[in-house]
């Protein structure tokens, strides 16, 4: 999960009212499965009077099947929860959580009614939703001679890279953010910098 990919950047509601019953999408930036659930918590908290609070999350890379969870909350199965889901891993946006509010309005929609206007309503807010880019990062380790720090540090500008801690001793120990995706192009260019010296390690 290497790419770059957008994450959820802002709140959203959303209302939509379909055969008198009242849909409300909250959407909100989600980066842990722990924070799908405070964010379902407190929504629940806001509507303790609805009918259903069905939700679902990734809490990662939109196509990471290891973070998701979704739940229909009492809707018959497969009704809710997982047709939200869908919308959300389609729409190709991770870290973002979706709770959809339910007023029952009286007139049943059926399985069919109930799948469309769950994913219609996340959809629907999905258009609202500021997004920004996120670059997966890896943390490393470098030592270095004082006399190269500037190159290092310039090679390390070029591919986005940052520092995070640096050490002053006898040489320079650099621990390192590098995007994932430059990391095999950072050490060809350290190697070719240094014949061969300098050598990124794992992050302790």
């Amino acid at each position: 999960m290497s790419q770059t990919y957008q994450i959820a950047a802002s709140e959203v509601i959303d209302e939509t009212i379909i055969n008198k019953s009242r849909f409300i999408c909250y959407l909100s930036p989600c980066a842990s499965n722990e924070a799908a659930k405070t964010f379902l918590k407190k929504i629940i908290e806001l509507h303790p009077q609805a009918r259903h609070h069905c939700y679902a999350f990734v809490s990662s890379h939109p196509k990471n099947s290891q973070c998701y969870g979704f739940s229909d909350d009492g809707e018959p199965s497969g009704t809710a929860g997982r047709p939200m889901l869908n919308v959300l891993q389609g729409s190709g946006i991770g870290e973002v959580c979706a709770v959809v509010v339910r007023y029952f309005g009286g007139i049943k929609l059926g399985t069919g009614g109930l799948q469309r206007a769950y994913g219609g309503s996340v959809r629907q807010a999905l258009t609202l939703l500021k997004t920004k880019t996120k670059i997966p990062m890896v943390q490393k380790t470098l030592a270095c001679q004082y006399t190269q720090v500037n190159d290092v540090l310039h090679l390390l500008n070029t591919i986005g890279g940052e520092v995070i801690e640096q050490c002053f001793q006898e040489d320079v120990a650099l621990t390192l953010a590098i995007p994932e995706e430059n990391l095999p192009l950072l050490k060809e260019q350290l190697q070719t910098l240094s014949s061969g010296q300098l050598i990124l390690k794992s992050h302790e």
